[in-house]
């Protein structure tokens, strides 16, 4: 199954609660930190919500 690379690149200063909360609910503790999850529809949602904060790569496995 695929994997996503996510890496949070850009502050969550001045955005709303709710997307500072997606950010940690992804498991993103400090920038330009980075984390491995599935590809499933639950993650894609979570990133399209913060795409303007994070950098998303496909991982073929």
């Amino acid at each position: 199954m695929a994997k996503l690379r996510i890496t949070w690149k850009k502050s969550a200063i001045g955005y709303s609660e709710r997307q500072k909360l997606t950010i940690k609910a992804l498991g993103l503790r400090r920038l330009h930190h980075t984390v491995e999850h599935t590809d499933t529809p639950t993650m894609r949602g979570m990133v399209s919500r913060v795409s303007h904060l994070v950098q998303v790569e496909e991982i073929a496995e």
